[in-house]
């Protein structure tokens, strides 16, 4: 099976409870490898293309609002289903519907304030990598755990 790419985006409560390194600590720990990063405030205009999905509903100004607040960082992960993989890592959008041991389960309580976003399909994936990352950022490499953490 080839190897997928997801998008990740740590948020400003993520960045600002200093969970960042936890949240890359469970991605690499369960096998996923880090293939691009970078830590910046979003603009308005990039997060609205962000959650462009969300325009129109209630939520969608707070939402922008929250985003923009503060400092995220952007990711890029790879791996075998990395994309439903990671979601589940994640954990359900409303942290108090969380798993415990997922990220949102172990450190959020609000929907808005949940710490991380994690890309919900493969599309998803293409669009949010493509809207933070240039391919010539994005890393290709080989790390000595591969033949340990992918199917051959």
């Amino acid at each position: 099976m080839p190897k997928e790419r997801t998008f990740v985006m740590i948020k400003p409560d993520g960045v600002a409870r200093k969970l960042v390194g936890e949240c890359i600590k469970r991605l690499e720990q369960r096998g996923f490898k880090l293939v691009a990063i970078k830590m910046q405030v979003l603009t308005r205009a990039k997060a609205e293309e962000h959650y462009i999905e969300h325009k129109g509903k209630d939520f969608y100004e707070s939402l922008i609002n929250f985003i923009i607040s503060g400092p995220t960082i952007q990711m890029v992960w790879e791996g075998e289903e990395a994309v439903s993989q990671i979601r589940a890592m994640v954990g359900s959008t409303n942290p108090l519907e969380a798993s415990p041991g997922t990220i949102r389960g172990d450190f959020a309580l609000i929907t808005q304030k949940n710490v991380i976003h994690a890309s919900d399909s493969i599309q998803s994936a293409e669009r949010e990598i493509a809207l933070y990352f240039l391919p010539e950022e994005i890393v290709e490499y080989s790390v000595g755990d591969d033949k340990w953490m992918t199917s051959m």
